[in-house]
């Protein structure tokens, strides 16, 4: 079950809990994988290991919406409290989006193939580190709203916590690419991949900030 039944926002839970929790689990894992994806890309993008992970990132984004597709209709079976269907889907569809992201972000490497001087990869994959660990922190928040709704608030001061980190090391990164000596052209190229990455942080901060209104709701 989710919880308690008084925390509980669906009658019968069951199906509804495996299916949810399948789709977090695939978001934590392509999180997981686009953690390796970035030092691959930056120290074995020849061998083919970096599109084996992207094609890796695309299965799984296909799986995720099979998912939503029967959360969706399992939702329309349930017996709900008010408004929580579409708090629902809404939330599922905001999470579908940052599997988009780290897939975007993916297929930017693949294609544009930025060229990422020694000097800042283990910036990157830091800051790559940094966001992984905010989406992580996003999925705890995530299913303590369907488990145990009291712990939302802990949680999502988790992705706060990592979003700002983020945005640290980004503005870090950022200023070191532009006091290079490299030209204007590749530091506008390498800005805008290293800018990439980073919004996924802030893309999951919102959507924790969304769930921690939808737990204020279910509390009232």
């Amino acid at each position: 079950m989710f919880g308690l039944k008084s925390n509980s926002l669906f009658s019968d839970t069951k199906k509804l809990e495996r299916e949810i929790d399948g789709f977090v689990d695939i978001l934590s894992e392509v999180g997981l994988v686009f953690k390796s994806v970035v030092p691959t890309y930056l120290n074995h993008s020849a061998n083919g290991k970096f599109d084996e992970m992207v094609e890796k990132v695309k299965e799984m984004e296909s799986k995720a919406d099979k998912i939503t597709k029967e959360v969706e209709h399992t939702l329309y079976e349930e017996t709900l409290i008010p408004d929580a269907r579409s708090d629902v889907l809404r939330l599922l569809e905001h999470m579908d989006e940052l599997i988009g992201m780290y897939q975007g972000n993916c297929y930017h490497f693949s294609i544009q193939k930025p060229d990422f001087p020694k000097e800042f990869h283990q910036d990157l994959i830091d800051l790559t580190d940094t966001v992984v660990n905010c989406v992580e922190a996003l999925c705890l928040t995530v299913r303590s709203f369907f488990r145990d709704i009291k712990t939302v608030r802990d949680n999502g001061h988790k992705v706060t916590f990592y979003e700002k980190e983020s945005d640290i090391k980004f503005s870090a990164l950022a200023r070191r690419i532009f006091d290079s000596e490299l030209p204007l052209d590749q530091k506008i190229h390498l800005r805008y991949f290293v800018e990439k990455i980073d919004r996924i942080c802030d893309h999951a901060e919102d959507i924790a900030d969304e769930v921690q209104i939808y737990a204020i709701k279910r509390s009232v």
